[in-house]
Parts: C-alpha cells; sequence; structure tokens
C-alpha cells in the first residue's frame, strides 16, 4: 500500500528581523506538519539573503500580496509590537490563520478589538488564532501545567520569577546566528525601547504573566511595587487570582548573574517546582511535581524541547486536524494585556488594581 505523504501547513513569515532569523525559519522547515511556503520583508537585501538561505517557494516585499496568494494558508507576525494588531486583522480579513508574536499589542483597547474580530471570525469558520507564548510548549512547564490540572487538588499559591541577566547576550550571542540586518527595515516611529520600564514589561513580563496564568489561572487583581536601582528595574507583584489563591510575580531585568526563570506551585493534594532554562539553549526545564496520592516527585525528561518548533506543530494540528489548541488564544493575549496594564497602574498609584479596571498601555 502507498502511503500518503503527511500533509504540510503552508506558512508565510512576516519580517526577517532577528526573531524570525533566530526561532520562526528554523522552527518552520524543522516542524513535522508544516512548509515554509513563503517569507515577506519590506527590506529587498534582507529578503534575497534570508530567502537564499531558507528556501521558501515564494518571496514577497509586500504583506498585501503575501495575503492574496493562496497557497499561503497561516501566517506568522514576527514585526516590532507596535505593529501586531494592525497587521493581525488585515491577515484575519485575508482569511489566514494567525500565529502573532507575543505581546499580542501594546494597549488594552487595540488588544480587545482584536479579541472581538477574532471570536467574531470564529462564530462562522474555523480559524486559529494563537499568541507566540512559547514558553507553554516547554515539556516541563507543560508536564507542569497537566499535574496542576489532573493531580494538584486545590490551589493554595504560586511564585514565579523572571530574571534576565547581563550575562544573557554573551550567551546568546553564541547560541545565535549572527543577525543579518538592513538599512531598510521597517521600524516604528520613535525608539521603544528608550522607555526601558514599557519595554521590558512588553518584552519580559509578557513572558512571566503568561506563565503564571498558564500554571494557576486569571489574575483579577494585582499589589504591585517597581524599584529602579543600579540601571536595574525589579518588580515584585502580589496576584489576587479569581480562584481564590493568591500569587508572588518577581520580574527584575537585569540580575547580576544567570538568566533565572522558574516558579514554584503549592496545591492541595502537591507541589511543583520549576526551572527554566534560556529557551535558545532547546532545554526542558527542570520540573518536579510532588503528589501525596503516591508519595512520589515526578519530573519528565522533554528530549524535544525546540519550543518555537511545537509551539508551531500544535498550530499546525489545531488548523489541519482541528486538535485542540495547546497556544496562547487571542483570550489569553488580552488577558496577559490586562495584567501588565494593571500592575503598571498599580506602582503609579501605590494600591491593588483590579485587571476589569484598567485601560490604555503599561
Amino acid at each position: 500500500m502507498i502511503q500518503k505523504e503527511p500533509r504540510l501547513l503552508r506558512v508565510g513569515v512576516l519580517g526577517c528581523g532577528p526573531i524570525a532569523q533566530f526561532a520562526h525559519f528554523d522552527a518552520c522547515r524543522k516542524a513535522r506538519n508544516c512548509e515554509l511556503y513563503a517569507i515577506c520583508d519590506a527590506a529587498p537585501d534582507l529578503l534575497a539573503r534570508m530567502a537564499a538561505t531558507h528556501q521558501p517557494m515564494r518571496t514577497f516585499t509586500k504583506f498585501e500580496d503575501m495575503l492574496i496568494a493562496s497557497e499561503v494558508e497561516a501566517v506568522i507576525i514576527a514585526v516590532s509590537d507596535q505593529f501586531h494588531v494592525p497587521l493581525s486583522l488585515q491577515a484575519l480579513a485575508a482569511g489566514k490563520h494567525v500565529l502573532v508574536e507575543k505581546p499580542l499589542g501594546t494597549s488594552v483597547e487595540e488588544c480587545d478589538a482584536l479579541r472581538a474580530r477574532v471570536h467574531e471570525i470564529q462564530r462562522g469558520e474555523h480559524r486559529v488564532f494563537q499568541v507566540g507564548n512559547n514558553r507553554r510548549f516547554d515539556p516541563g512547564v507543560a508536564f507542569a501545567a497537566r499535574f496542576v490540572r489532573e493531580e494538584i487538588g486545590g490551589l493554595i499559591a504560586l511564585k514565579a520569577w523572571y530574571c534576565d541577566s547581563t550575562m544573557r547576550y554573551t550567551m546568546t550571542d553564541n547560541l545565535q546566528p549572527l543577525a543579518i540586518a538592513s538599512m531598510d527595515a521597517v521600524k516604528p516611529m520613535g525608539n521603544p525601547k528608550s522607555d526601558k520600564r514599557r519595554y521590558f514589561m512588553l518584552t519580559h513580563g509578557s513572558h512571566l504573566v503568561d506563565s503564571a496564568r498558564f500554571l494557576a489561572g486569571d489574575l483579577e487583581a494585582v499589589s504591585a511595587k517597581l524599584v529602579e536601582r543600579h540601571d536595574s528595574f525589579c518588580w515584585f507583584i502580589t496576584v489576587d487570582f479569581r480562584g481564590g489563591h493568591i500569587g508572588h510575580l518577581d520580574l527584575t531585568v537585569p540580575l547580576r548573574g544567570d538568566f533565572q526563570e522558574g516558579f514554584q506551585i503549592y496545591g492541595e493534594l502537591g507541589s511543583a517546582y520549576g526551572k527554566i532554562p534560556l529557551p535558545w539553549f532547546h532545554k526542558s526545564g527542570e520540573v518536579e511535581c510532588f503528589s501525596v496520592k503516591d508519595r512520589t516527585y515526578r519530573k519528565v525528561l522533554g528530549e524535544d524541547a525546540y519550543s518555537y518548533k511545537l509551539q508551531l506543530e500544535g498550530f499546525a494540528d489545531a488548523i489541519l486536524h482541528g486538535a485542540p489548541q495547546l497556544g496562547a488564544t487571542v483570550d489569553d493575549g488580552s488577558a496577559a494585556m490586562r495584567a501588565m496594564v494593571a500592575i503598571a497602574r498599580s506602582v503609579e498609584r501605590g494600591e491593588c488594581v483590579r485587571l476589569d479596571t484598567v485601560s490604555g498601555t503599561v
């Protein structure tokens, strides 16, 4: 019997900048169920370099032209945060499935508007919209999430931390390919990185908040303090979860020492501890879960920990086979934005802030 070749999702990647070069192009080529069909960038020189390296079937300098191509079934939006929402709306209007880099957007209002549009479309057709919170696909984190869902019973508390390091770029420079830049690259107005408080929250806080929600559920209110000293920003955040349990989040950028990301979870019938490495090592988080049922600690090896590839495979499975969406949804992206804005408002006001009262940006 002749076996059919597996169906591959034809993906177009918008943006040839660092995150596409470091993650998305390679993930598309290595995913078991995807094909890097097209790439698009406004900078012709950068587009040509990436096309020579990754060999897509088609290249485009205009997003509109890639969206018109019927062969392109889904797009990865890998450009600056400020462009995420308008370009996502444009891709949705063209009938494409969308995987957009985190954070979903830069304000509560634009994220809510995008969320409403995605829900409107999904009421009438099968359309997958996913936010690129790749930590959900770390095998250790996914193992802990299943343990919380299936065995830990009622939650008591979560502690989670994300501490970027002064040494991190030395590590990533050795791990990642040399980035190719172009003078013709399209950039947002101004310099978003100049406002470090805002930039660090959107870039790093989006990981921390999403992981907390993934492991412990919806945040209801936050009380946050921020210290800016010695060229570091340190947020300590007390969390009230909707389920009645409590939490503490630590976002520190940068830390003098090694990169640190992890969590502790306390529950009725067990506990979990996780230490997550830099994702560029493609190594699973070291996670141990203890269950009172058998008085045993468990841990997963997670031999395939290429989280960018795994998130793309989950995205494609949801599109091609109707599998449950394992990645962050538009609801998750919108809720994460509300949490980050609530943290910013709490720092400004010196009081507890409910997520359902906030607006604006961080």
